[in-house]
């Protein structure tokens, strides 16, 4: 039985930009670097000899984690998934002021879909959500909840 959420991964083509973004940009932090080398018969990634730097990136003490994962060997295949298509994925974040994200993130260049969106749930509360891009084109969820007041 599941017992709570670990991590994410993303294969990432440019690690080093990657970690700025998330990193620099979004204000996560580094929690754990791994050099990871596959035996010839392969690991639990089915890959055998498969040869990845991994990232983990985060909030100190959240309990879920982003995995920047860049592979040396073998090399990923140009082309990147359509957001439509099936195994294409986003990774979401709550954030506390979301047309405060959508400002400093578009100051930084950063690429939304739309603008923020709102709406007022059945118990009341006010939900905004929003999609940009990271540097290479995977999805980015921003959402903020406030509660209805008593």
């Amino acid at each position: 039985m599941v017992t709570g959420f670990n991590h994410s991964g993303v294969v990432v083509k440019d690690l080093s930009a990657m970690i700025e973004f998330y990193c620099d940009v979004l204000g996560l932090e580094v929690l754990r670097e791994v050099h990871s080398v596959a035996p010839p018969s392969g690991d639990h990634t089915g890959i055998s000899g498969a040869k990845r730097e991994l990232v983990f990136v985060g909030l100190p003490g959240d309990g879920h984690q982003l995995e920047l994962v860049h592979y040396l060997d073998p090399v990923p295949s140009n082309g990147h998934l359509n957001h439509h298509q099936f195994g294409s994925s986003h990774v979401c974040f709550n954030v506390a002021d979301l047309d405060g994200i959508y400002t400093d993130l578009s100051g930084k260049g950063i690429r939304f879909v739309t603008e923020p969106k709102y709406r007022t749930t059945p118990d009341g509360a006010r939900v905004g959500i929003i999609y940009a891009l990271d540097p290479e084109g995977n999805y980015l969820e921003f959402i903020e909840r406030t509660e209805p007041s008593s």
